[in-house]
């Protein structure tokens, strides 16, 4: 049975609202700053005395960058300045200091990410120093056990720096590419040779790397249909395990640096959905696997196993096989999900020294899960990542009536299902080929706090 994803262009027109990206629900919009430090030490001594305890997944947030890309949204530092990073280095090792202290030893770390901004702005002596603290504070078992990644810059790295990377434990390493066009690199600030990074990934190969990622991103300035066929025939050459091809929201009424992009060089929303088009049917022909959102990867990859199996998990980071997890975030703006609760670091520098000064988890924000929210994330985790929902399984696990308790839900999928995004049976819910990448779509009917269907607080579906 052929399960590549069907690419319908007037289904996408008709359900391309603004939703959610669920790598969280509820989502950051329902946090609140009435959940605190005291809430996040609550949960996590209700989770250390858990039968079974869950393991660890640990995230750092290094948020500096020599250069500013027009299109980013992340939350950032920009400087040239290297010495910037050693006070937040500091602090980091504080912050993951009064972590480790928190959750008992027994508990192993299985994953561990860093993410950005830019890792690779540290040197790395400072990696270095950071994955001792890590090790010194957690249960990390030796570096071939535990999923270890890191997100790169390709402008920041050589042949050396990779090997050291590799030495000092990483083995899955993510090049931000976005696009190998050279006008369209010049039209966003980032600049970078494709020989450079074809040089990185023989050199991540050559230094065993696990898994390679490469992120691709459509709707930039200047991009076409001609140049985007281009830069997926050098990705296809390059052969990376994985690829996420991110949609460019151009929003700069929030992001600062997206008013320096000009709006006239960016494509029209048609040639925007022909380049998704194109990345859809190229990928899959060259053999990837769509797993979900952004995402694609080989058949051999882990991904596509934990999906096939139904273990696929999804959270702040994307898609990942930790599903049973209590993700601990550190570094400002990093998100954590201990137990049944998500908590949000402070957003500034000034404001993470202050509170790490004061010996306090510098969290500023959060939101504790009623029953409600653990079932509709259950829900929403299971169609975003296996495209289904055993609805007899989840009765039985939350002892519920399905059609009555989601009554309001099921009268909106009717439609969807009369246009062959999904089809609904008693006891099983399956998204369709031609529904999967509307899956966002679906899962907002399951999400009791949206009231506006078209708020302009999340991006675009497709």
């Amino acid at each position: 049975m052929d399960n590549k994803v069907v690419f319908d262009k007037n289904l996408i027109r008709r359900y391309d609202t603004f939703g959610p990206r669920y790598t969280s629900y509820p989502t950051a919009v329902q946090f609140t700053t009435d959940y605190g430090a005291d809430d996040y030490l609550n949960w996590t001594k209700h989770s250390n005395e858990d039968p079974i305890p869950a393991p660890l997944s640990l995230y750092l947030h290094i948020p500096f960058c020599d250069t500013i890309c027009y299109y980013c949204g992340c939350s950032k530092v920009i400087t040239k300045d290297k010495s910037k990073a050693t006070p937040y280095i500091k602090l980091l090792k504080q912050e993951i200091k009064l972590q480790g202290a928190l959750f008992a030893k027994d508990r192993e770390v299985t994953q561990i990410h860093w993410g950005g901004g830019t890792p690779t702005f540290l040197d790395d002596k400072e990696i270095y120093e950071i994955i001792e603290c890590i090790r010194e504070n957690f249960n990390v078992p030796a570096s071939g056990q535990v999923e270890f990644g890191i997100e790169v810059d390709p402008r920041t790295v050589d042949e050396q720096r990779i090997k050291n990377l590799a030495n000092m434990g990483f083995n899955r390493i993510s090049f931000g590419v976005q696009d190998f066009d050279h006008d369209v690199q010049t039209a966003v600030n980032r600049i970078q040779s494709t020989e450079e990074i074809k040089n990185h990934i023989t050199d991540a190969r050559a230094n065993k790397f696990e898994s390679i990622n490469i992120d691709l991103m459509y709707g930039l300035p200047k991009q076409t249909l001609t140049s985007f066929t281009k830069t997926l025939e050098t990705t296809i050459e390059l052969g990376p395990d994985r690829l996420a091809i991110y949609n460019y929201a151009h929003l700069p009424e929030m992001f600062k640096p997206q008013r320096r992009i000009n709006e006239e060089e960016l494509p029209s929303a048609e040639e925007k959905l022909n380049i998704l088009q194109l990345c859809i049917d190229t990928l899959q022909s060259a053999g990837y696997v769509y797993i979900g959102m952004d995402h694609f990867a080989k058949e051999s990859d882990d991904l596509v196993r934990a999906q096939q199996q139904g273990s696929l998990h999804r959270n702040f980071q994307g898609y990942s096989t930790n599903a049973d997890c209590d993700m601990i975030a550190m570094g400002i703006t990093a998100i954590s999900h201990v137990g049944d609760n998500y908590s949000q670091n402070v957003r500034t520098i000034e404001e993470y020294q202050s509170r790490l000064d004061k010996g306090e988890i510098p969290i500023f924000r959060g939101i504790e899960l009623e029953d409600d929210d653990v079932l509709r994330q259950d829900v929403i985790n299971q169609l975003m990542c296996n495209s289904s929902l055993d609805i007899s399984r989840l009765e039985q696990r939350w002892r519920i009536n399905f059609e009555s308790y989601f009554r309001s839900s099921l009268k909106n999928l009717t439609q969807m299902a009369d246009d062959g995004l999904l089809e609904m049976g008693k006891t099983k819910l399956t998204i369709t080929t031609k529904g999967r990448l509307l899956t966002r779509s679906i899962c907002m009917q399951f999400d009791r706090y949206l009231q506006e269907k078209n708020s302009n607080r999340f991006s675009r579906v497709i």
